[in-house]
């Protein structure tokens, strides 16, 4: 029999993450940060037009996205820039998670 708590615990240190991932509103940014060429990053400005919500919805989706580790920042004056973090960490867990749940179900 399967590890089952080990599951709860992985799916407890992922659950941020996939809350983060699992909006379209969020998804909409992640995407539109991907298409960026530079490395320099988008304002929430930027972020508005690619979307159209509003600054205070933007500036509530990349907390949220900065929490779980998918978005940082750089501030520059007044001016923040959001970008994709380089930080894998909370990937690396959703990868071993879903192996996990794949063996479970391949071996039952």
């Amino acid at each position: 029999m399967a590890d089952l708590s080990k599951l709860k615990q992985e799916f407890a240190e992922v659950s941020d993450f996939l809350i983060a991932l699992g909006d379209e509103k969020r998804q909409a940014i992640i995407i539109r940060l991907m298409e960026e060429d530079s490395c320099e990053g988008l304002r929430v400005t930027d972020l508005t037009e690619a979307t159209h919500l509003s600054r205070p919805a933007i500036s509530h989706h990349l907390k949220i996205l900065r929490d779980a580790k998918i978005v940082d920042y750089r501030s520059v004056g007044t001016k923040n820039f959001y970008y994709l973090t380089h930080e894998t960490a909370e990937v690396d867990k959703l990868k071993q998670l879903l192996e996990d749940v794949r063996l479970v179900m391949t071996t039952r």
